[in-house]
């Protein structure tokens, strides 16, 4: 799954989470290199001709186009949620793409996990109540990995609201 739990101190616990990542960089340049080549493949025919010239362009684009494409949509899921959780404070840190960053803050008692079936941008959607605002967690998980993640976020959440011994 796309999110993994640590202790992060003896008290408290931490929660990693990031989107799919389903092209990894061997991939991207085995699928650049194949579209390059398959682009390239129809160029043989005429080389040597003006047609050549005409071509050109616009094949040069297509690959840049492809190639910055890529480039964006890996870019746009450069996405890690941290969350720390103790018997005080639960805090939420956000690194959106292009370095956005975004905290939230609440006490542990206070705090309630909201699984929106419908109405959400995405099934089962999760946010967290109790702070100065709603926030969301996860929507780039799986709906599985989301309904998973709600219970034991729950399940920790109440570890972390009993009293210590």
């Amino acid at each position: 799954m796309p999110y993994e739990w640590s202790p992060t101190s003896p008290a408290a616990t931490g929660l990693k989470l990031w989107p799919h990542r389903s092209l990894p960089p061997g991939g991207f340049v085995l699928f650049f290199a194949v579209t390059c080549s398959l682009i390239a493949l129809p160029l043989l025919a005429v080389i040597g001709s003006p047609v050549l010239w005409g071509l050109l362009p616009f094949l040069v684009a297509a690959i840049a186009g492809t190639w910055w494409a890529l480039r964006r949509n890996d870019s746009d899921r450069d996405i890690v949620e941290r969350m720390v959780i103790d018997a005080n404070r639960v805090t939420l840190e956000r690194t959106g793409p292009r370095g956005q960053h975004k905290t939230w803050e609440a006490n542990p008692h206070w705090v309630r996990v909201e699984v929106h079936a419908q109405g959400g941008p995405v099934p089962h959607y999760i946010t967290l109540k109790g702070g100065p605002r709603d926030v969301e967690l996860g929507a780039f998980l799986a709906e599985e990995e989301r309904l998973a993640l709600a219970g034991e976020l729950r399940e920790t959440l109440a570890r972390a609201r009993a009293p210590a011994r």
